[in-house]
C-alpha cells in the first residue's frame, strides 16, 4: 500500500493502493507511522515527499476494509456499484459520471474514525490492524466516535510536527480526509488533473478533524464558500486559497527547484523554520483537538448523518436534498 525510495537526500512514500484509490485503511495509516518514524532516523534523508499512484492522491477512508456494515450491505450489487474498496469519496452519484460533482464523500469517513481502536494494536503489534467483522454499526457510539476521531488528528499532528520538511506532489483527486493529509504537509503541488472538494455537509456532518491543518492556512472566505456549499475546485483555485503552494502544468519540474533548495539546507534549520511556519497550526491541534473529536463523533452519531450516508450508499439525494427547478 505504501511504496518507498531514498534518492539524493529525498525519501519518497508513494500511496499505492488504486483499488481504493488511496483510501486511508488502518493499514495504510500504519505504514505511514513506520515510514516516517524510519525517514526521521535516518540522518541521510533531508525530506519526505508524498506522492501516489492511480488518478487519485487520496479519497479519504477506506470503508470496504472497516466500514462496519453488515454482510448483506456490502455485498448488496446494487449498493455497490464498483468493486471492492469502491465506496470511497469518488462514488457517482446516480445519473452522474465518476468525476462530475457528487454529493456525499464520507469525510473522516465513518471507516478512519474506527483508526483509534485499530491503530494503537497495529503499532503494539510491529504489524496490521486485523480487520473487524460483523454487524456492527458505523454509528456505533458517540464515545467511541470520539476516541477514533482522535487518532485521525493524530496521524495529521505527527505530519505537521515531524521535524523534517513533508512535501506533497498530487496529479489527481482529493476529498475528505486526503484534504487533512495534503494540508498537513509543508509544501504542496498540484498538478493540472488534481481535483479538490470538502463535501461533509452534504452527508450531515462538517470537516471537523482536517479543519485543523486546513483553516489555519487557508483563505477564511474561501473557505466559508467551499465547506459550506461542497463544490469542486481545480489546482489553481487550491493554490489561489492556500491549500496547496503551486499549481503547475508539470509537477516534476515545479519540484526541481524545492527539493534542490531542501537539500542545500542543515538538518537543523529545517527543523526550526519548520518550527516556526507550523506553529498556528500546532497550536491550533493543542488547542481544538478535543473539542473537534468530540464534534465529528457527535455528528456521525445523528440522525442526520445516518440519512446522509444511507443515501450515498444506496446512491440516492439525502431527504433534505431540495432541487431547483429548472428557469423558464
Amino acid at each position: 500500500m505504501l511504496t518507498t525510495r531514498t534518492e539524493h537526500a529525498i525519501r519518497t512514500l508513494t500511496l499505492d493502493s488504486p483499488h481504493n484509490r488511496n483510501a486511508l485503511s488502518a493499514q495504510l495509516v500504519a505504514e505511514l507511522y513506520e515510514e516516517l518514524a524510519r525517514s526521521e532516523a535516518d540522518s541521510d534523508v533531508r525530506a519526505v515527499l508524498l506522492t501516489h499512484t492511480g488518478n487519485t492522491f487520496c479519497a479519504g477512508a477506506d470503508l470496504s476494509g472497516m466500514s462496519g456494515m453488515s454482510a448483506d450491505q456490502e455485498a448488496a450489487p446494487a449498493r455497490r456499484p464498483q468493486a471492492a474498496g469502491a465506496w470511497s469519496l469518488l462514488g457517482a452519484p446516480p445519473g452522474r459520471r465518476l468525476g462530475e460533482q457528487f454529493p456525499a464523500p464520507l469525510t473522516g469517513l465513518v471507516s478512519l474514525l474506527r483508526l483509534g481502536s485499530l491503530l494503537p494494536q497495529a503499532l503494539r503489534a510491529g504489524g496490521t490492524p486485523r480487520r473487524r467483522v460483523g454487524k456492527r454499526s458505523p454509528l456505533a457510539g458517540q464515545a467511541k466516535g470520539t476516541e477514533q476521531a482522535l487518532a485521525l488528528a493524530e496521524l495529521l499532528r505527527r505530519i505537521v510536527a515531524f521535524p523534517k520538511p513533508v512535501v506533497a506532489k498530487v496529479t489527481g483527486h482529493v476529498r475528505a480526509g486526503g484534504t487533512g493529509l495534503l494540508a498537513a504537509c509543508d509544501i504542496s503541488i498540484a498538478g493540472p488533473a488534481a481535483t479538490f472538494a470538502f463535501t461533509e455537509a452534504r452527508i450531515g456532518v462538517a470537516p471537523a478533524v482536517i479543519s485543523m491543518p486546513v483553516l489555519p492556512r487557508t483563505d477564511p472566505r474561501a473557505m466559508a464558500r467551499y465547506y459550506l456549499t461542497g463544490e469542486r475546485f481545480g489546482p489553481e483555485e487550491a493554490a489561489r486559497i492556500g491549500l496547496v503552494t503551486l499549481a503547475a502544468d508539470d509537477p516534476d519540474e515545479a519540484l526541481v527547484p524545492v527539493l534542490d533548495g531542501l537539500r542545500r539546507s542543515s538538518p537543523q534549520g529545517l527543523a526550526e523554520s519548520k518550527r516556526l511556519v507550523t506553529r498556528e497550526v500546532l497550536a491550533a491541534f493543542d488547542r481544538d483537538t478535543g473539542t473537534l473529536a468530540d464534534l465529528s463523533a457527535r455528528l456521525f452519531a445523528s440522525e442526520e448523518a445516518r440519512e446522509g450516508m444511507t443515501a450515498f450508499l444506496e446512491r440516492r439525494e439525502p431527504s433534505w436534498a431540495v432541487r431547483q427547478a429548472p428557469g423558464r
